[in-house]
């Protein structure tokens, strides 16, 4: 088997470059037009995230500037002090104003760079917290139906993984974009004075470094890019490996061997793109390098055809090589900023992107309030298709559910029993048909406050690593009765009562104290967690699946007796549990195909009555 061809699903190597034609127009003229809107973007969010230290950061830099041009400026004084004719002890008292100068500006610009990097320091941790709120405020509110469109997934991933963390290098790096800008208007003004012919000069020696940078930062975003299937990939693979959940089964199928050698296909087929990637980016630099040795070469030859010519005097000449050099780090510095910023920021556009994407999936203002009670809940032709799938989930349902009442949905799996209940409790909403409750139309109000008005007890409930009371009351505050009435209503009390710690037990044996529940024991806290929130619809998606009969006859007892005043929506394939439902729905292939009570359902002889029958036969 160890020659065997893996398949590895999404992962096919010719289409790792898929994404390339992405960057294929990018150019230093893009980077320059785009350069300005993304110094906005990130100055707006520092802002945000602290108008004072912003403000400060900013300040300090221009004032740097300041002093560096003042600097330079006093130079020109020592030199011309020192370089004129006379004794020597004469020229140097003659100079030691400007050199007073000279000393009192490089202080200040000592100064005024700590502040900078003191406020800069304290702005980057508040941009990093507002960026991360931001994220996880849009992706706990976005539609449920998001999570299943790959697409979400993918751009979710780049916000996640480089976006929201390259939002405090953006703003860092613009701020030093800004900084080198004012170092170069400095610098620039020096030598506007001194003479205007060495303005062009300054250029001609970074010019070349900037091709360079541009060309590397385009390679490396492009080659990130379309390695983003093969990083999801490789993590799923390696969660595999190295995550609890499935080591038992790791380990009892043997599969080892088999995800090492998946997990090196994908790494060896990425290493051979990083290792292109650096050929690339080396070349570029060598290139970049040598064209501009040749230019500062350039420089210095028309700095010796002015002194030839008399154009400049020596002194000047001095102070503009000072000058000139001052220029070109702050020059190199402001290629540096602007290479990293344009390809951090193309990281940081993909989290404006995903933000923007997420707020357009977002519902609208609703202001009509959600109704807290209802008589009556009815799905009128209702239709719906998950992103991606070539059929729907439903086809033109209809279904009434009254107060007071159990209802069952019972079918086949993929028949859209768990689809419908979520539509009917708003967690997904309609393409086709409405749903109302007592007449009004959900879709018109909050969804936020529609779910107030209903419980889940889900098969596939979250193991929140918790302690037993947040997993039981998720962070509402009912006091204690309701919490022990909770827990003795779905059998957890008996479940807490082992815990060292009692409700205070945090349930994740990867925490110091933590402690691990069985699932029979984890349905029980699930079971409380829909019983504390006492709303009028009690949804029980496969709430037995991991009990044992008695625990699950005495669930299914429990929920009877104390269904009073609530409706209870039951979806189980156990249908000998919906016996005594008052109305049981069939659905087969998204259709609602039956509909009654068990005894209507098994006079007609059809699908419920098949499927009933062969469940009863195993007991017989």
């Amino acid at each position: 088997m160890a020659d065997e061809p893996l398949e590895l699903g999404e992962i096919s190597f010719s289409d790792w470059h898929a994404h390339t034609d992405k960057m294929t127009e990018v150019g230093f003229l893009t980077i320059a037009r785009r350069l300005p809107a993304l110094v906005g973007q990130a100055m707006r969010m520092a802002w945000r995230a602290s108008p004072r230290d912003t403000a400060a950061t900013i300040g300090f830099n221009l004032a740097g500037g300041i002093f560096t041009a003042f600097g330079l400026l006093a130079t020109t004084g020592v030199l011309d002090a020192l370089f004129r004719e006379g004794p020597t002890p004469d020229r140097v008292r003659a100079a030691l104003p400007s050199l007073a100068l000279v000393a009192v500006a490089a202080a200040l610009r000592t100064v005024t760079q700590a502040a900078a990097g003191w406020a800069q320091s304290r702005l980057d941790p508040q941009v990093s917290r507002l960026t991360e709120e931001r994220l996880y405020g849009l992706t706990s509110r976005v539609p449920l139906a998001a999570y299943d469109d790959p697409d979400f997934h993918d751009a979710l991933q780049r916000a996640r993984m480089r976006g929201v963390s390259m939002a405090d290098v953006v703003v860092m790096t613009a701020i030093d974009v800004m900084t080198a800008l004012v170092g170069i208007a400095a610098v620039a003004g020096v030598l506007g004075v001194l003479h205007p012919v060495l303005l062009p000069l300054l250029l001609l020696a970074v010019l070349p470094d900037a091709w360079a940078a541009v060309r590397s930062a385009r390679m490396r975003y492009t080659t990130m890019y379309s390695l983003i299937p093969a990083s999801r990939r490789k993590w799923i693979i390696a969660e595999l490996l190295a995550d609890r959940s499935p080591a038992a089964e790791v380990r009892s199928f043997t599969m080892r061997g088999f995800l090492l050698r998946m997990y090196d296909a994908v790494a060896r087929a990425e290493q051979e793109v990083m290792l292109r990637l650096a050929r690339r980016q080396t070349v570029a630099r060598l290139v970049g390098e040598a064209l501009g040795g040749l230019g500062s070469g350039l420089v210095y030859l028309a700095l010796g055809l002015l002194l030839a010519f008399g154009a400049l005097p020596l002194a000047v000449a001095r102070t503009a090589v000072l000058a000139i050099r001052q220029g070109q780090m702050s020059l190199s510095n402001l290629m540096y900023a602007t290479n990293r910023l344009y390809e951090e920021g193309l990281y940081f556009t993909d989290f404006l992107d995903f933000c923007a994407d997420a707020e357009r999936r977002i519902s609208e203002s609703r202001p009509t309030a959600a109704p807290t009670a209802f008589e009556e809940i009815r799905a009128d032709d209702v239709t719906f298709t998950y992103p991606g799938a070539e059929s729907p989930a439903l086809r033109g349902v209809t279904v009434t559910i009254n107060k007071g009442e159990v209802v069952a949905f019972v079918g086949e799996n993929g028949s859209g029993k768990s689809t419908l209940a979520k539509i009917l409790s708003g967690l997904y909403e309609p393409e086709g048909g409405t749903v109302t409750w007592d007449g009004l139309d959900v879709s018109q109000v909050p969804p936020d406050e529609l779910r107030l008005a209903t419980a889940v007890i889900a098969q596939d409930h979250t193991r929140w690593p918790l302690t037993a009371r947040y997993n039981i009351t998720m962070g509402t505050d009912k006091g204690e009765p309701a919490l022990v009435s909770a827990a003795e209503v779905a059998g957890a009390d008996e479940v807490i009562a082992e815990l060292p710690h009692g409700y205070r037990t945090l349930l994740d044996r990867r925490f110091k104290d933590g402690h691990e529940l069985s699932g029979g024991q984890w349905q029980r806290i699930a079971v409380a967690r829909g019983f504390h929130r006492d709303a009028p619809l009690l949804i029980c998606d496969e709430p037995t699946a991991a009990l044992d009969a008695r625990a699950e006859h005495a669930l299914f007892e429990r929920i009877r007796h104390h269904s009073e005043g609530r409706t209870v929506l039951l979806i189980t394939h156990r249908l000998a549990s919906v016996r005594y439902a008052d109305r049981i729905y069939v659905l087969d292939h998204g259709k609602v195909v039956e509909e009654g009570t068990h005894q209507q359902l098994m006079a007609v002889e059809g699908l419920y009555a098949d499927l009933y029958t062969l469940q009863a036969q195993a007991y017989r």
